[in-house]
């Protein structure tokens, strides 16, 4: 099983091999690794003649085997890519026989999104002794803030602590639209300059005032005021703000509050809550207003209300705004 910077190492290191098995739940990686191959194989000049894409929905094997077999007519190698091959699942393994003698001149590429390939199936034991196979997994949550700001690194955009920490709440676990907001900051923002808040704010329409992280830094600080001010914009926002994602958040957030508590070493925080150094203070702040038993009930207080936003316990107004004021109060008292 190839790691996903392992396996665009090779490929830009244009050692390719003739078969790809992409599957999995992020699409993502899956779309660019494909980008990469393309990239790889395909100049303007070919893309008409060798470079294939076929559906899985419109297609069959034996097409696929058919435009594998073809010779290509410019470039050294051909690129076929079916997409969507999850609507295949019964013929693949039909793709077997093809592969014992595949055309060292074609390289195929299978992109199975939603769900992991099964490893019982023939096509997947054979693919992993002639081909590539990656099986494509969502990101942790503490793992986003990372990959963020590689990405950022890799597009050559310098992007302060405060601006990845917006960008992380408002898009969330969504690595496509992670990349295309990192690619419009790159295109109006001028090199060199670090991006800050105010700069999203403007270019995306992200709120730097009130988000998911302003509120855990207002619970944290017991700024009560503001912390309902944030509530009731993050209620009135729902598209943006999902209120699923807010208590799941602050969840979060009170968890990495008692791991805080826990620590030895104080200085292993940042590693420890998978947070940048910059916002450590934050957690040391809010360690200082809960104790471990204050940090216990609130964790119990965001769990009922996640059930009662789930309309699994009744009682009270069942409105986001009601169940985030309330939450706070809670946590408050």
């Amino acid at each position: 099983m190839q790691d996903y910077q392992g396996l665009l190492k090779q490929i830009s290191a244009k050692k390719i091999a003739p078969f790809y098995l992409l599957s999995g739940t992020e699409a993502f990686f899956i779309d660019s690794i494909v980008d990469s191959l393309t990239k790889a194989l395909v100049d303007e000049a070919a893309a008409a003649f060798d470079h294939t894409i076929l559906y899985g929905k419109d297609s069959s094997v034996s097409q696929i085997i058919e435009s594998a077999k073809r010779f290509p007519m410019v470039s050294e190698k051909q690129l076929i890519v079916v997409k969507e091959a999850q609507y295949m699942d019964k013929q693949l393994d039909e793709l077997a026989a093809y592969l014992s003698q595949a055309s060292r001149q074609t390289v195929l590429v299978i992109c199975w999104k939603n769900k992991a390939f099964d490893k019982r199936k023939k096509l997947y034991k054979i693919a992993q002794k002639v081909g590539v196979v990656f099986d494509s997994k969502p990101l942790y949550e503490n793992q986003i803030g990372n990959w963020l700001q590689s990405r950022a690194k890799a597009l050559d955009v310098s992007l302060s602590p405060e601006a990845v920490r917006v960008l992380q709440d408002y898009l969330g676990a969504d690595l496509h639209r992670i990349q295309k907001a990192l690619e419009k900051l790159k295109f109006v923002i001028p090199e060199g300059d670090i991006i800050d808040p105010s700069s999203i704010e403007y270019h995306i329409g992200i709120s730097k005032e009130f988000n998911n992280f302003e509120l855990q830094k207002a619970i944290g600080q017991r700024n009560f005021s503001q912390s309902l001010r944030i509530t009731h914009y993050l209620s009135q926002n729902q598209k943006q703000y999902p209120l699923v994602l807010t208590i799941s958040s602050l969840f979060g957030y009170f968890q990495r509050v008692m791991q805080y508590h826990a620590l030895e070493n104080k200085q292993q925080a940042a590693t420890v809550l998978g947070v940048s150094p910059y916002f450590v203070k934050e957690y040391q702040l809010a360690a200082s207003h809960y104790s471990l038993k204050k940090c216990s009930k609130a964790l119990q207080v965001i769990y009922q209300a996640d059930l009662k936003s789930k309309g699994i316990i009744g009682g009270g107004s069942t409105s986001p705004e009601a169940i985030l004021k309330q939450l706070v109060i809670d946590v408050w008292i």
